[in-house]
């Protein structure tokens, strides 16, 4: 498929709206604002053959009848019309269409899908779906799902790109990143893949510069040996963060039943996923917690780690989760980094780790204890753990991490919870490119496939 015409669908100059509505209930309606709300800069063009005007817009009974270019088209309307409009489509000379419409193979119709592939390899249409909620990107402000803005939160712009068979899970997850901290770089819900797949939406992000990082919810593989070739060479250049649905026999069949998906053996997937340097995802909470550790650190050096910390429970608790990871391993302080902190830590702090900075620990002590250990060469990843309960710990402790992060090379992230005050802080330091945890292990298993990936990459093997 021609990289251009996919292109379009992220960029496109002009777009048509076929099915766009004044009923507010309708999809049609919907996708028509979100366009306009995002702040599209693009020409709209509305089709719907019962309406002269929406929303104060003109609207066309037909494609043939928009007498100027068009990019790309989003089809909302029933699924027996979809042939129709997508030939018109095609005459029209437009390059890519989002089939937002049901209907067609995931309930069985694969007569109606084998009918639109056709008409779309006929004009050579790059097309996403049907049974999808298609793309958004919020560079070019270009926003296909037919959710409604106020139910669903938008992420900042950034360098994670999301793909998707499942519209529910994948919405489900636009609303979760845009608490994350990360930005995004490009959605995309593709359905049933009659059209374009993961294969060809995988390539296309492989190749796009904006897209550092990408993040995948699969229900199925369509072209297997095409996957593996891709593979080979596509996690060489960008890191790879896959959930795979339908482990179990009655997974795989939901998966067909959602998404006409051949979900096949789950073993034989996570085995090429393995072999070629994907990480993987148990649920949802692990595919964010690996997006944004991707998204914000840069390759560890090595597998040491150092946890420095306001509470020594949680300390412990995280040495634990080091301790019985198969790739990590605790970091010795360097001889220069002992003396320093010896110099500037008060008597109650045991120079080891992990550094248990105390209860009483404020901005200026974690300022101490980790300006020394930044240029230790033991270390090679940073643990912060920061018990905002504690009296000493409150905005300008989160500031001084973040200005610590500003000129840090090494991994650093942090581990914090707590409800309201915590989370207002995690948020303070998210935002300012600080990954934050809840947890020991989730931090750990960030940093695991962090490193697990780099050895990948640099071919030193897993």
């Amino acid at each position: 498929m021609n990289w251009n015409k996919i292109h379009t669908l992220f960029r496109p100059q002009s777009v048509a709206i076929i099915g766009a509505s004044r009923n507010p209930e309708k999809v049609g309606h919907v996708i028509l604002l979100n366009y306009l709300n995002a702040g599209y800069q693009g020409k709209v063009y509305l089709v719907n053959r019962n309406a002269d005007e929406i929303l104060g817009m003109k609207s066309y009974k037909r494609v043939a009848d928009i007498k100027a270019k068009i990019d790309t088209a989003v089809i909302a309307i029933p699924a027996e019309s979809v042939p129709e409009v997508l030939e018109e489509c095609g005459k029209a000379g437009i390059k890519s269409v989002v089939v937002i419409s049901g209907g067609f193979a995931e309930i069985g119709n694969t007569k109606l899908q084998d009918e639109i592939v056709k008409i779309a390899e006929k004009y050579e249409i790059a097309m996403i779906g049907p049974n999808c909620l298609g793309v958004m990107d919020p560079r070019s402000r270009v926003n296909t799902l037919f959710l409604p803005m106020y139910k669903l939160a938008r992420p900042e712009i950034g360098g994670v790109s999301f793909m998707a068979q499942s519209g529910a899970v994948g919405s489900t997850i636009l609303d979760m990143i845009s608490g994350e901290g990360f930005g995004l770089a490009k959605f995309i819900s593709y359905g049933n893949a009659a059209s374009l797949d993961e294969v060809d939406i995988l390539e296309y992000l492989m190749n796009d510069p904006e897209t550092k990082v990408i993040v995948v919810y699969l229900e199925g593989i369509k072209r297997g040996k095409e996957f593996v070739k891709l593979a080979r060479k596509l996690t060489k250049i960008k890191p790879v963060v896959i959930l795979k649905a339908g482990r179990t026999s009655a997974g795989a069949s939901a998966a067909h039943s959602h998404t006409a998906a051949l979900a096949g053996s789950y073993e034989a997937h996570e085995a090429v996923f393995r072999q070629f340097g994907f990480t993987i995802a148990n649920d949802l909470s692990e595919l964010l917690y690996y997006a944004k550790i991707f998204a914000s650190e840069s390759a560890p050096e090595g597998n040491k780690v150092v946890i420095v910390t306001n509470g020594g429970g949680a300390g412990v608790l995280t040495t634990d989760a080091i301790a019985g990871s198969r790739y990590l391993a605790l970091a010795d302080f360097g001889k220069q980094t002992q003396e320093s902190l010896k110099k500037t830590m008060p008597p109650l702090v045991n120079i080891r780790n992990p550094l248990d900075l105390a209860g009483d620990a404020d901005d200026g002590r974690y300022h101490d204890a980790l300006m020394p250990i930044l240029t230790d060469d033991n270390i090679d990843m940073i643990i912060v753990i920061i018990l905002f309960q504690t009296p000493g710990a409150d905005s300008k402790l989160a500031s001084e991490v973040i200005s610590i992060k500003e000129r840090i090379e090494k991994p650093m992230i942090v581990i914090s919870t707590g409800t309201e005050y915590t989370e207002m802080h995690k948020r303070m330091m998210e935002s300012s490119g600080v990954p934050v945890y809840d947890s020991p292990i989730s931090a750990m298993q960030s940093l695991e496939v962090l490193y697990r990936y780099y050895l990948y990459k640099n071919h030193k093997g897993q």
